[in-house]
């Protein structure tokens, strides 16, 4: 697949033997609790690689500790890592200096953070345009910029309020209408949602999904919530102490955890709304009639639910043209049956 970010053999050790750590197979081999008492160091990210295609969404999670956070800074270096690629629209930003580290976040990615970082001071118009004023652009024009995106994500008649009259959910748009703002590249999300109430998070999962079929932005999202992953991501990358444990759809998680750590993350998770019929169609019997309706490979369980039980007969996967195999009444009562 064509790539926006390209991230190879990606480490992030802190310590005082932090260089020596990827270059060396027995410390590099160590857990992180035997790495710190050999070495004093914490590997917070290990030997990731992962690509990133345009206008994706992709989400990574784990647990508190994983180092997905750690992971988002240093593909921004807000954190340096250790060593590695972080290849953007072909550049290794690793050898980018100064300038050009400050070009890039002016004007190719933005970053949107659990904490809002809003300026107390400054009305909504003027804090979503700080990012065009710190590029130089001109009031007239970062004012107009500045409305346009205030009314993408929903805060029309809010641009001369002060964040502390807006709620928690309003003054997240008004971050994710500061990032949007110098329309850049790629957007990067640390856990942005996670500080707030149930009914506005899902309000804000609702928004990013919105803004992203209208703009198309490349998105990386960071989160501890599989639900939220599961939602918004079209591949997910799963960590557990600095390591990638699973890369894949969410379909692909649930319907193949790659081990007892995926497969107790995913178990709560209904398979009826995740796994595709790809995923449980087989080879048509020699015997089976084969003039039934086609539907997508691509196609929810749940959704395909209802059409595969009113043919009364083989359904035809269909994909470019070509018969990929059938699904039947019984194949969709087994998914629904295993919730």
């Amino acid at each position: 697949m064509s790539r926006v970010i390209s991230v190879r053999d990606l480490w992030k050790v802190f310590g005082p033997k932090a260089a020596q750590v990827p270059a060396s197979p027995e410390l590099s081999a160590l857990s992180r609790r035997e790495l710190l008492d050999r070495a004093g160091c914490t590997a917070a990210v290990r030997d990731i690689s992962f690509d990133v295609a345009p206008g994706e969404v992709f989400v990574v999670m784990g647990l508190s500790g994983s180092g997905k956070s750690t992971l988002v800074r240093c593909l921004t270096r807000l954190v340096e890592p250790t060593a590695g690629e972080v290849v953007f629209e072909g550049e290794d930003i690793l050898h980018a200096d100064r300038k050009r580290l400050r070009e890039l976040r002016r004007r190719k990615f933005s970053m949107v953070f659990q904490h809002f970082g809003l300026l107390p001071y400054r009305r909504v118009v003027d804090n979503v345009a700080y990012g065009l004023e710190i590029r130089g652009t001109g009031r007239a024009e970062r004012t107009r910029r500045a409305m346009e995106v205030i009314e993408l994500v929903g805060l029309g008649g809010y641009e001369n309020s002060y964040p502390d009259q807006l709620s928690g959910g309003m003054q997240q748009r008004v971050g994710l209408a500061r990032a949007l703002a110098v329309d850049p590249d790629v957007l990067f999300f640390d856990e942005p949602f996670s500080a707030l109430d149930p009914l506005i998070r899902r309000d804000m999962q609702n928004e990013v999904i919105r803004l992203h079929r209208e703009v198309g932005k490349t998105m990386v999202f960071i989160t501890h919530d599989l639900s939220e992953a599961l939602k918004l991501g079209d591949r997910i990358l799963i960590m557990r102490d600095g390591m990638t444990v699973q890369c894949g759809t969410g379909a692909d998680l649930v319907g193949a955890p790659a081990d007892d750590y995926v497969r107790d993350f995913v178990q709560d998770i209904p398979r009826s709304q995740v796994l595709t019929l790809r995923w449980i169609m087989r080879p048509p019997g020699s015997d089976e009639p084969l003039d039934g309706p086609e539907l997508s490979p691509d196609l929810v369980v749940i959704e395909a639910a209802r059409p595969v039980l009113d043919a009364g007969k083989p359904v035809k996967i269909v994909e470019d043209g070509k018969l990929l195999g059938v699904v039947t009444g019984d194949d969709i009562f087994a998914v629904l049956a295993g919730a």
